[in-house]
């Protein structure tokens, strides 16, 4: 019986291997708008308006299984718990010991023995996760956002000792601050660190600049978060019953929001995108809606303007629309643009547009979802199966399938 179960052990360890190395040989990772600090991987230090292949990603890092994509940089992480930065490196942020530039995806050597299950980049700092608990950050520390007690910079990854006995499950990195989720033995808590002058630590002191050591955030001890999210000076969770809660700078011209609110509405969700001015919001059947301002860079229904919206309605939620009842399964927001995943595996772009981020081949601002145009020479048969944003520019994966329309 043992020997039957060694050999069915062995057989299914052989058919994961096969599988990982298929995927190797056929994942496709495309990137497209702002690249002049190296972050689209391409090794050009330019924009590109439409997808670029980068051949050199998965021949060089094997399958991706993540990609975080902060300012100007990006971290890859692999499913074997391996990480890769590359981009803007100015503060650090890349993990490499060193302040520069690196136009292609290069390995973060300090984290080689560790496994890392979670990576997040805000603006010009990282932040990882391994999978014993362990929470390590690099970059930009000048408003304390990497949680060492300090405002120094670090260039390499540190451990953040706060956390030390503790079991962190994730890190969400914004412009200036970072949210961390803790689930362990003593409980769940989510703790704030960086710059907390809008609310976005959660900590309720509204003369609060900044704190160097993560501090717990409040209102969210009696709910089971799942999720956390940061992006510019907002920060989010989503809990086990599909509520959103905010907190930070508020959305739409809505005042600053300085401990974790709900969202109120009768929709469930199941995911959460925060971008610079709004936030992308899914539910589990594949509704896409959104949360904040119709302005610049976001979605904007052209009957509806700052001007004509109601005070009342600047914590709505809206469905987007243009989607013409296409489910989606995957959302994405960077700065001030947005993309989709439909279930045909079709990606879809809207927003600002300055630096070809939307990868509809031009610069233009998109007031609505633009179905983004891959190049079907290389293998039709492909799906999307991942869409990513930074600031200014968007990376997407694509996987083996069967009815691919893009």
């Amino acid at each position: 019986m043992e020997e039957n179960e060694r050999i069915i052990e062995q057989n299914e360890k052989e058919e994961e291997e096969e599988e990982e190395v298929l995927v190797q040989q056929q994942q496709e990772v495309w990137s497209w708008g702002a690249g002049t600090e190296g972050q689209l991987g391409t090794g050009k230090l330019q924009d590109e308006h439409n997808p670029q292949l980068l051949n050199s990603l998965s021949s060089f890092a094997g399958p991706i299984s993540f990609l975080s994509c902060g300012g100007a940089h990006v971290i890859a992480l692999t499913p074997g718990g391996r990480v890769l930065t590359w981009g803007r490196g100015t503060s650090g942020q890349l993990g490499h010991g060193e302040m520069v530039n690196v136009l292609q995806p290069k390995p973060v050597e300090s984290l080689e023995g560790f496994v890392i299950t979670h990576v997040s980049a805000g603006w010009n700092h990282s932040g990882f996760v391994s999978d014993k608990g362990y929470l390590f950050t690099c970059g930009d520390g000048s408003f304390g956002q990497l949680g060492h007690g300090d405002c120094t910079s670090r260039f390499s990854p540190q451990k953040v000792s706060y956390f030390e006995l503790r079991h962190v499950t994730q890190i969400a990195c914004g412009m200036r601050h970072s949210v961390v989720l803790v689930k362990d033995h003593l409980g769940q808590q989510v703790h704030g660190f960086g710059f907390g002058k809008r609310g976005q630590l959660g900590i309720s002191n509204e003369r609060l600049q900044s704190v160097s050591l993560p501090q717990t955030s409040l209102g969210l001890n009696d709910v089971k978060i799942v999720s956390v999210y940061a992006n510019g000076d907002h920060s989010a969770a989503l809990c086990a019953e599909g509520q959103l809660y905010t907190w930070g700078r508020g959305f739409g011209g809505a005042s600053d929001v300085h401990i974790p609110q709900c969202v109120t509405t009768c929709l469930s969700f199941s995911t959460a995108a925060l971008g610079w001015n709004h936030a992308l919001l899914l539910t589990g059947d594949g509704e896409a809606f959104m949360l904040g301002d119709y302005g610049h860079g976001v979605l904007s229904d052209p009957q509806m303007t700052r001007s004509r919206k109601k005070e009342s309605d600047k914590d709505a939620v809206w469905r987007i629309p243009g989607l013409n009842g296409l489910k989606v399964r995957q959302i994405a927001a960077g700065a001030e643009h947005s993309a989709v995943v439909t279930d045909d595996g079709s990606v879809l772009t809207w927003g600002w547009g300055e630096h070809g981020q939307l990868g509809l081949g031009d610069t233009a601002d998109q007031t609505g979802p633009h179905v983004v145009s891959f190049d079907k020479l290389i293998a039709p048969q492909h799906l999307v199966g991942q869409v990513y944003c930074g600031s200014g520019f968007t990376y997407a994966i694509r996987t083996p399938g069967t009815n691919s329309n893009v």
